[in-house]
């Protein structure tokens, strides 16, 4: 039970986390509808793979450089988006919106792939957090180390499933004025989490 509710909370409280794939969620649904943040909100389910392997078999032996060259990776990479949001949303309307999002669906996955897997947080929280957790559950019984790696990603996916289906039932209610105006919201909060991703590059470098 104790592996369960642990799964269940980490993954909630990391799913409705702001950052820059949540960000993305939501911007790509005010843009394209909920299919485009439904498939961005389940990015996790393809970059952490790699993420839980690497952790999990050599969480002690990462070279110490890798965690400043994926976070400057992902600063450039989530600055590039608000910048490419903040572009479009100046001409932006509901209509192009609803007719562009039959032709978005390889566009949204990559997104939200490129987003998380740059990002450093998924791979701290696993360096830190999750790795230790479910070394410590395979080692009672590897059973439960399954139920803390389903728990955590059934609530880390749908707490951002959730976010989109909020958002895009708030959409129908926008007009092009607005949606404007959120559109270029969410591009400067893409461009204050890529900011402060560059920062902690520069204080790395710094210190």
């Amino acid at each position: 039970m104790s592996h369960l509710l642990a799964g269940l909370t980490l993954g909630f409280a990391a799913g409705l986390s702001p950052g820059p794939l949540m960000t993305l969620v939501i911007s790509r649904t005010l843009e394209y509808g909920l299919a485009a943040g439904l498939r961005v909100a389940m990015a996790p389910l393809i970059t952490d793979a790699p993420i839980v392997v690497l952790t999990v078999l050599f969480v002690s032996t990462l070279p110490p450089g890798v965690e400043t060259a994926l976070t400057l990776a992902g600063a450039v990479f989530v600055l590039y988006l608000a910048w490419e949001i903040a572009h479009d949303a100046r001409r932006a309307t509901l209509f192009q919106a609803q007719a562009a999002a039959r032709s978005s669906a390889s566009a949204d996955v990559w997104r939200g792939v490129m987003v998380n897997f740059l990002s450093p947080n998924p791979w701290l929280f696993w360096i830190s957090v999750g790795a230790p957790l479910f070394m410590r559950a395979w080692q009672v019984r590897p059973a439960l180390a399954v139920v803390f790696l389903t728990s955590f990603y059934a609530l880390l996916v749908g707490s951002k499933m959730l976010t989109a289906l909020a958002v895009a039932g708030g959409r129908r209610y926008l007009n092009d004025a607005w949606y404007r105006r959120l559109l270029f919201a969410s591009a400067l909060l893409l461009a204050f989490f890529g900011l402060r991703l560059l920062w902690q590059v520069l204080q790395k470098g710094i210190g």
